[in-house]
């Protein structure tokens, strides 16, 4: 259970497992994330819960995350909700605009950002767990 002491390995930890699930997901089923992309690109209503949801979550890990200028990991996690936060203001002002850089970004690439998404979150869930047990 996360508490003030521990809350910056948790919030790590859940964004590592969701990267390595995002990324096997990818792998398991090639082409899952742009066929992802292109509905949302074609559907308001996805658009907008995707952003307010986005928006939320970000907001949230940007407020609970304890701001600790001598920890790395806390200025980085603090950081990541902020950008989280304001992709999903992005996504709701300019969602259109947004998830057509994406689906340029990605590119026919997705094997290449699938297998960096599961390095990134094995890195985090490591990070998460050396965090947790000096906690």
């Amino acid at each position: 259970m996360g508490n003030a002491g521990n809350i910056t390995g948790w919030i790590t930890f859940f964004i590592g497992l969701y990267a390595v699930a995002a990324g096997l997901g990818e792998f398991r089923r090639p082409g899952f994330w742009a066929k992802m992309v292109g509905e949302f690109r074609e559907s308001h209503a996805l658009q907008f819960l995707t952003g307010l949801v986005t928006l939320t979550v970000g907001a949230t890990i940007y407020l609970v995350n304890p701001w600790n200028p001598g920890d790395l990991l806390s200025i980085l996690i603090t950081v990541l909700g902020a950008w989280i936060l304001i992709e999903g203001v992005l996504i709701l002002a300019f969602g259109d605009w947004f998830l057509q850089f994406a689906r340029k970004l990605m590119g026919a690439s997705n094997r290449l950002w699938a297998g960096l998404s599961i390095v990134i979150g094995l890195g985090a869930i490591f990070a998460a767990l050396v965090r947790l047990q000096m906690a």
